[in-house]
């Protein structure tokens, strides 16, 4: 195999890595390390005794970040406050179709679920349910027997069923919401807003000690909307409000000074009401989206 023929393989694979990475460690710099990784044990990889690249790259990704996971569930234990995934902006690299087809994995309300999953019931989950992998390649890739990779996959699916139950909310339809949630804001209609809330509505925020944040998560209308009108209505003027996509779908930005310094993102019920919100306000993770993320709209 030439160089040509290495660099090309691996990059045909990239997008895909990089994806599996992002989905299982919720975190870009951490994905892209982890597609970095694998690339350097490919070059030092015997690739005549290689017959498929593409499930020896998976099989490297994916032990790669079980590890890497293992070692953050040590290291979350002191985070400050709840910890949310690092939001992506736009969507993915890749294949239009693909995009399609994985935006609902995409999503910050998913993958805050799938941490709540143990590493290998998340990687099971992911291979098996996102990434269309059989049940025997996915035990080779976790090191799992085969029935046991089934129980894995099987309580995921049960698990992330009854947690987030399927609801397809058109784009178009996300940013009309939104729009009237920006209006809601904008305007101070609380009414309004409660009607766009759905009644079990959670809300959390992720300042990681770093920046003001709420350290549990927000249950109920009546509290969600006391939290606006105090963070929000009351500070009108303090800073843009823009609407972005981030994760592959209609997300919010407050910029200030000229910075990223909040991003909200949300899930919706089938109703088109908003049952979840997700807040970053940790800089860290919102370091890749100063003057990247793509605008959709201004407040």
């Amino acid at each position: 195999m030439t160089d040509t023929d290495l660099l090309t393989d691996f990059e045909t694979a990239r997008p895909r890595l990089r994806g599996l990475a992002y989905r299982l460690l919720g975190s870009l710099s951490d994905a892209e390390d982890a597609v970095q990784e694998c690339f350097l044990k490919w070059q030092a990889a015997d690739r005549t005794a290689i017959d498929n690249p593409a499930a020896w790259l998976t099989t490297v990704c994916t032990r790669h970040c079980l590890d890497v996971l293992k070692s953050a569930q040590r290291s979350r234990v002191d985070y400050v406050g709840p910890w949310l995934p690092e939001p992506l902006a736009g969507t993915e690299e890749g294949d239009p179709e693909q995009q399609v087809a994985l935006a609902s994995s995409l999503s910050l309300a998913f993958l805050t679920l799938l941490e709540r999953l143990t590493p290998k019931e998340r990687a099971a989950y992911l291979l098996r349910e996102i990434f269309d992998q059989d049940y025997a390649e996915v035990a080779e890739i976790i090191g799992a027997t085969e029935p046991n990779c089934r129980k894995l996959v099987s309580r995921a699916r049960d698990y992330v069923k009854g947690e987030r139950p399927r609801a397809v909310v058109p784009v178009e339809r996300q940013q009309s919401l939104l729009e009237s949630f920006l209006g809601a804001l904008g305007s101070g209609d609380t009414d309004r807003l409660s009607s766009l809330l759905s009644e079990d509505i959670r809300l959390t925020t992720d300042g990681g000690g770093k920046a003001h944040a709420i350290r549990e998560p927000l249950f109920g209308v009546e509290r969600i909307v006391h939290f606006f009108r105090v963070i929000f209505i009351n500070n009108a003027g303090q800073g843009r409000i823009e609407m972005s996509l981030l994760n592959g779908a209609p997300a919010l930005i407050v910029e200030l000074d000229g910075m990223v310094v909040t991003a909200l993102s949300f899930d919706w019920d089938d109703d088109g009401r908003i049952r979840e919100i997700l807040i970053m306000r940790n800089p860290d993770k919102l370091e890749r989206l100063q003057g990247i993320y793509q605008s959709v709209g201004v407040l």
